[in-house]
């Protein structure tokens, strides 16, 4: 695209080249078609106002040369042993060297090389900059709202798409018992239009459950669950098509054992031979490289896998037999460990269970083991059950309690359709210093953990699992506790609480805090369009860009938005309901006010814009979409006019608006989508007199005002 600066940058090369102050050689027909096109091209009011418009490309200025000299060329006689196609390739490259002036070609591009790439990937940190660009929101602010809504934790956004869709079935089911519709064309509309957002709602359901859960070991099929209605903890033996299976909700996970050294070796001949084992409690076994007693260090790591929740690691030295019948090494000791993914990760000491005959009763071993957390086991506590809180799909959680070398759970609570919370000290139970608990139907089931920021994160793990609205808050007694603290690190507040009190301080706390169901999104996506166009047409690189043997061909057309703009606004409109008539409509007018004031809009996007709202309005269900608005019609109707009386005044003064027959095909384009505006229906095609009609009055006025700027421009000369 040429901007006014650059268009002035390449007049003053062409002068250069015409004045002789280039280095190009070129031969009297060269210049003469060079000094023609200078004249009449690039001089011309109609490409200034073309460039001002926005509707120029480097692509244009090319063709409008090529198509200039072929003329020129046919007319010049025939040389012996130089073909016609040889003298226009020649005057082609001549042109692209004065056009680009002294500039590396290979720097150009490079740069157009990123510019093509922007246009088509883009990374979410870089939609982030970009929106933050057009909506205005500054860096800090930016960051605030990210920590404290956590939008790296995939686990908290999925939990936050649940609760906004669940929102919005209940403002559905509110609109139908209120009896609050929009006013629709007609009064059957009312019971669809509730249906609708039932359906809507209910596919971006289905997408989200369709969504796989990683399991962190072998992939396997999750079988589709219906909702369950079970009310406690229930028997693993009392199973039914309703409830989850034990395959559902099994973990698998990867441990890591690392052998370092042993100490308290003493009884043993320093050059005596010792080595340990390892196992993962019904797993293979291995074993570490042989040492010597004097110096009983390895450093060597086992790799397992396992699906109990609470495994045990077996650890065993071992010292060689020196007995000449002797069939088996001699144990000196052992040490069991029960490793959870919430253990210690580093290498510590464990002393050893040794046999009393052994001389050496004080032996020491020092290891690591580390248990990962497959991406499925959302959370995990070791208390009088130990409970893994496991994600089956996007919809399914639940509760499951293990034992010990088990890979199937004991218990388990599906928590579809409970709400969790906090909740205050139970008299009588004993076990646990806090409590939350999980309600559904007047069914009730306490936990309890011995600390409180353990119940913090259970109840936010669970919060996220149920998908519930209610929001649980931490007791006023634990924030008046972390207050008394001053500048103490609170260890009972959880990092998005951080988060949230920092957001809070610079006033961002009722962005935080909102329900986006309550937000009016028609009007908001609005303002969102419209900025995001401003940017658009703002841009250097707007035009769309195409490869073709290493050359990029830039085609003018204004008004289309990015790839990565059509993403996130694609994805304002399923996920906040936004109707796809009021998105085009919203288009059409910012397209046609920006059209009016002079800028080039592409007709072809007009027409695609236009087409849909027709379609939408007439009953056609473009989206699916059968109800319609007075409001959506009526404002179809005024938009339509205003682009009928565009389309003309393009046609009319056609010299300017598409100086040179340019952009390529937008005229043409132009009589298409006004063929298609005059239409009475979407069915029936407009008599063709009438069209004629309509445009010969157009080319009557458009003789008059070329006629008249003629004879004004004629004065002045």
């Amino acid at each position: 695209q040429i901007s006014k600066q650059q268009l002035q940058t390449i007049k003053d090369r062409f002068q250069a080249f015409l004045n002789g102050e280039t280095q190009i050689v070129a031969d009297e027909a060269f210049i003469n078609a060079v000094q023609s096109y200078y004249e009449v091209f690039l001089k011309s009011d109609r490409v200034a106002r073309m460039v001002q418009s926005g509707g120029c490309s480097a692509n244009d200025s090319r063709e409008v040369f090529k198509k200039h000299i072929e003329k020129r060329v046919r007319s010049l006689p025939e040389i012996d042993g130089l073909s016609k196609e040889t003298v226009l390739s020649s005057w082609m490259a001549k042109f692209d060297a004065i056009y680009r002036g002294e500039e590396d070609p290979r720097k150009q591009q490079a740069r157009m090389t990123a510019s093509a790439a922007s246009e088509l990937i883009l990374s979410k940190e870089q939609l982030y900059e970009m929106f933050q660009n057009i909506l205005g929101i500054k860096k800090f602010e930016h960051q605030l709202l990210y920590n404290a809504c956590q939008l790296d934790n995939p686990d908290e956004q999925a939990a936050q798409i649940r609760r906004e869709l669940d929102g919005r079935l209940q403002m559905a089911e509110q609109i139908a018992k209120e009896r609050k519709f929009p006013k629709f064309v007609s009064k059957e509309m009312e019971n669809m239009y509730i249906e609708e957002l039932k359906s809507s709602v209910n596919l971006l359901m289905a997408n989200l459950e369709s969504m796989p859960v990683s399991k962190g070991g072998s992939e396997f099929k999750l079988q589709k669950l219906k909702r369950s209605h079970n009310t406690s903890i229930i028997d693993m033996g009392e199973e039914n098509e309703n409830q989850l299976s034990k395959s559902d909700v099994v973990l698998s996970f990867s441990l890591e054992v690392v052998i370092m050294e042993v100490q308290g070796l003493k009884s043993l001949a320093p050059n005596r031979i010792v080595y340990c084992t390892m196992e993962v409690e019904g797993g293979e076994k291995l074993q570490t490289d042989q040492a010597e007693a004097s110096k009983p260090t390895w450093g060597t790591q086992g790799d397992f896998t396992t699906t109990h929740a609470l495994p045990a690691v077996k650890v065993k030295l071992f010292t060689e037999s020196t007995g000449v019948l002797a069939l088996e090494d001699k144990e000196l000791g052992r040490v069991v460990l029960h490793p959870t993914p919430n253990s210690p990760k580093q290498s510590e000491w464990h002393k050893m269970t040794v046999s009393k005959n052994c001389p050496d009763q004080d032996l020491k071993i020092k290891l690591a083991v580390r248990m990962d957390k497959p991406q499925n086991m959302k959370h995990s506590g070791w208390k009088k059950r130990f409970f893994v809180l496991v994600q089956v799909s996007q919809y399914t959680f639940a509760m499951c309690s293990y034992r010990e070398k088990k890979a199937e759970p004991q218990e388990l609570l599906q928590l579809d359709g409970y709400t969790v919370d906090y909740t205050d000290p139970q008299p009588g139970l004993e076990g646990g210093r806090a409590f939350f608990n999980a309600v559904k139907e007047g069914d009730t089931v306490i936990f309890a953990s011995d600390d409180e920021q353990d119940r913090i994160l259970w109840v936010q793990a669970m919060y996220r699992a149920t998908g519930q609205s209610h929001k649980p808050v931490p007791p006023t007694q634990v924030q008046k506790l972390n207050a008394k603290g001053g500048n103490v690190p609170q260890l009972d507040a959880p990092i998005s609480q951080f988060y949230a009190d920092r957001a809070q301080k610079h006033g961002m706390d009722e962005f935080i805090s909102s329900n986006p169901c309550n937000f009016d999104h028609a009007s908001l996506f609005e303002m969102v369009q419209r900025l995001t166009l401003d940017h658009r047409l703002n841009d250097s690189y707007s035009c769309l860009a195409s490869i073709f043997f290493g050359l990029y061909l830039f085609i003018s057309k204004q008004g289309w938005f990015s790839p990565g703009q059509v993403f996130v606004l694609d994805e304002y409109c399923a996920r906040n309901g936004v109707r796809g008539c009021h998105r085009h409509l919203c288009y059409l007018r910012d397209l046609l006010e920006r059209a009016e004031n002079g800028a080039m809009i592409d007709p072809t996007l007009l027409h695609y814009s236009f087409a849909f709202c027709a379609s939408h309005v007439h009953g056609n269900r473009p989206d699916g979409i059968g109800t319609v608005t007075v409001d959506e019609k009526e404002r179809f109707e005024e938009i339509k006019e205003r682009l009928r009386l565009l389309l003309e005044n393009q046609i009319t003064h056609f010299r300017y608006c598409f100086p040179f027959g340019r952009p390529e095909g937008a005229l043409k384009a132009t009589l298409s989508l006004l063929e298609r505006v005059l239409m009475k229906d979407i069915v029936t095609p407009v008599p063709q007199e009438e069209v004629k009609t309509v445009i010969r009055k157009c080319l009557e006025q458009a003789a008059l005002v070329n006629y008249t700027r003629l004879s004004e421009y004629a004065k002045i000369e």
